[in-house]
């Protein structure tokens, strides 16, 4: 595992709240101070909300809340219990009679895992945000990774368990962070030394299979017709303006390409967002370049620490056999 966690950033805080018979849950990341936010949706079935607001031309200039959820679009009501909750705490845009937060969020798609009737709602998403602390470092069957699966290009019954990852780095001054729910259509790589850690898996054969070689053997995509959808944040506390915080966003999407294959697919909607606290000045350079960094390790640290379910197995079941 790699170490650190994206509340190592000062300022930011995570929460999550899951059902174990829905097998599916949230993860809350909170700056209750208002953060600079960028996005970037690589894939071409994404589930998001308020991303319009992040474009550089756009008024609003602080968020308040992300909410990375399961569910698939029904996911998206968590976001509605966070802004309760920050409202409940004078957090937001003031705009007289109250004030309104700002909260982003991207969903996976999980419904095939779980009882599908389960989602995260309203509820699950003003009581994650009510949780969010500055120690939280679980990772794995947690938050927006409890349904989460990888190596679908054979269909679900041959994917594999995969998680909710984190890590984190300090340089000077500089902290950034990551965290990212990887539900992806393709295999995942420890990016150090290409290796397949987790992704489509022979059952019979108990071997992992190559999704890149099965497609090109094919001459084409078969695969789970549905979304499946690499979704996290990259936090720093590096002073950026919303045009930089969009270029650190397209950055850190490098640490999906680099762990991830294949990815950014049509039936992918891997989006990431980049949250600034505005602390410490640095160069974007650094920053995106660390981002994309952490993100392949919290990519990394996603599959390492998840646990099977039923009969999906995870890394750590094939490799202790």
């Amino acid at each position: 595992m790699y170490s650190g966690y994206i509340t190592d950033v000062p300022g930011i805080e995570v929460g999550h709240g899951e059902s174990l018979e829905g097998m599916t849950g949230c993860t809350v990341i909170l700056c209750e101070d208002g953060a600079v936010v960028g996005v970037d949706v690589r894939g071409s079935a994404p589930g998001t909300r308020e991303t319009d607001l992040l474009r550089p031309e756009k008024m609003v200039d602080k968020v308040h809340g992300i909410v990375l959820s399961g569910g698939s679009a029904f996911g998206l009501d968590a976001a509605s219990g966070v802004m309760k909750y920050l409202e409940e705490n004078g957090v937001g845009f003031d705009v007289g009679v109250t004030k309104v937060p700002i909260v982003c969020s991207a969903v996976i798609f999980d419904l095939n895992i779980g009882d599908y009737r389960i989602r995260p709602d309203y509820n699950m998403g003003y009581e994650t945000a009510k949780s969010a602390n500055e120690t939280e470092n679980r990772q794995g069957n947690i938050g927006c990774g409890m349904g989460a699966t990888v190596g679908k290009i054979l269909g679900p019954e041959n994917s594999m368990k995969s998680g909710l990852g984190s890590s984190s780095i300090k340089i000077g001054e500089l902290w950034v962070g990551a965290i990212v729910a990887v539900n992806s259509f393709g295999d995942v790589y420890d990016y150090e030394n290409n290796k397949i850690l987790a992704g489509t898996y022979d059952y019979k054969e108990k071997r992992l299979l190559n999704s890149y070689k099965i497609m090109k053997d094919q001459g084409k995509t078969v695969g789970f017709p549905m979304k499946n959808t690499t979704i996290g944040v990259v936090a720093t506390n590096g002073i950026l303006s919303k045009a930089e915080a969009n270029k650190v966003a397209q950055m850190a999407q490098n640490g999906l390409a680099r762990s991830i294959n294949p990815i950014h697919t049509m039936y992918d909607g891997d989006t990431v967002f980049a949250m600034s606290t505005g602390k410490v000045k640095a160069d974007i350079n650094l920053i995106g370049t660390v981002a994309s960094e952490i993100m392949s390790k919290a990519i990394v640290n996603g599959i390492l620490a998840a646990e099977s379910y039923e009969n999906i197995l995870s890394y750590k079941d094939i490799n202790n056999s």
